[in-house]
């Protein structure tokens, strides 16, 4: 289906990442997958592409686009290769949204430089080993020294993607105690170096996919943060990350539906090469229906997405909404993504094979940035239910 969104700009930046991918990460991409992550310096080479900067306002050194096609074009381009850009979809699509709403005039004059080149990557540091989707019950927490000057961090966190090499963290730790009126207040941001003393980084986290975005356990142990790295106002934490989370989920819903397309594609290419009882797979009516059934959730999926996207880009995309969107599209992908792979026979399970990656990539979509069930929740809240 005929898609409108994207103007002469948009393909041209599609054509700069493309090449990019064909000659900066196909090449090197499974060693990626066995060390864990990209090597550091693969981020500067994304800020000198100008990636982490393309929705940085002009005055903090960005290019000052507004829309979100543009990363939605980095995610359908690093599906269609089967690659992806380590953690850094979580610099972009979860760190910068944060800074550039809360932080003051001076924290972004700051941090933005490092944030755009790629020399301060980060993370964002929310789970806990025992909160899960509770965020109201996070033990971390920031308990402000005598002098005003420094808060005093102790805690753990777990599942940070980015964790491993992160310059900075955005971590969310508790100032004040929860209340049982208000069990979500009292929470805070703190910024955090990672160079700290008492920063730790613990486990690094052995994931069925995503191989080459790390995730880590973090770990705090009187780790002192100065009061000029508190992100807005203290004890907003839990006002601030609802704020973001349909952007947060919009990349989720962009990526899922830009996965579904790749498997699609990496099926067609397969059968029609691959040969069973002296011909295509490609020509047994089962391939064609199961490719057709999948073309059309495919579809579905991609209207949705380019309709997120633009009420995104409008200020319309509305929670339910986005939880919607990333239901279907979540739910979609997993079903496209296994039919794709089961036409690969034994060798979609061979890591070799992007689609082999891509069917393990795609499980977490349904986990991270709220589970299915608590999408589920939303919209039945959304319907008065």
């Amino acid at each position: 289906m005929l898609r409108s969104i994207y103007n002469e700009d948009h393909e041209a930046f599609r054509a700069m990442i493309r090449d990019f991918i064909e000659s900066e990460v196909a090449p090197e991409y499974h060693e990626w997958e066995k060390d864990g992550h990209p090597p550091r310096e693969f981020y500067k080479k994304l800020g000198e592409l100008g990636v982490f900067g393309i929705n940085v306002p002009e005055e903090y050194g960005g290019a000052g686009e507004t829309s979100y096609k543009f990363e939605a074009i980095i995610m359908e381009e690093t599906a269609r290769a089967g690659v992806t850009f380590g953690a850094a979809g979580i610099h972009v699509n979860l760190v910068r949204p944060y800074l550039l709403a809360f932080a003051s005039e001076e924290q972004k004059q700051r941090w933005m430089p490092g944030y755009i080149t790629g020399e301060m990557m980060g993370a964002l540091a929310m789970t806990e080993p025992g909160t899960g989707s509770d965020l109201a019950g996070i033990a971390t927490t920031a308990k402000l020294s005598a002098d005003g000057t420094h808060y005093v961090l102790n805690g753990a966190k777990t599942f940070i993607s980015g964790g491993v090499l992160a310059d900075r963290v955005l971590v969310v730790a508790r100032t004040s105690p929860a209340t049982a009126e208000n069990r979500r207040g009292g929470l805070s941001i703190l910024f955090v170096d990672t160079k700290s003393e008492g920063y730790t980084v613990g486990k690094k986290l052995d994931k069925i996919g995503l191989k080459t975005s790390d995730t880590a356990e973090l770990s705090f142990q009187d780790v002192r943060v100065p009061v000029e790295d508190l992100l807005g106002e203290e004890g907003q934490a839990f006002k601030y990350l609802t704020h973001n989370l349909v952007e947060e989920r919009l990349a989720i819903i962009v990526g899922s539906t830009a996965q579904a397309g790749a498997a699609i594609r990496f099926a067609v290419d397969y059968v029609k090469e691959r040969k069973a009882f002296g011909q295509p797979v490609s020509s047994f009516q089962n391939t064609k229906f199961v490719l057709a059934d999948c073309e059309a959730d495919y579809q579905a999926a991609q209207a949705l997405t380019d309709r997120a996207i633009e009420l995104f880009d409008q200020g319309k995309l509305t929670p339910a909404d986005a939880a919607a969107a990333k239901i279907f599209t979540t739910e979609a992908a997993g079903r496209i993504i296994d039919k794709c792979l089961q036409l690969h026979g034994g060798y979609g399970y061979i890591n070799e094979y992007p689609i082999a990656r891509l069917y393990a990539d795609t499980r977490v979509s349904r986990l991270y940035g709220g589970t299915s069930e608590i999408m589920r929740t939303i919209v039945a809240k959304s319907l008065g239910l």
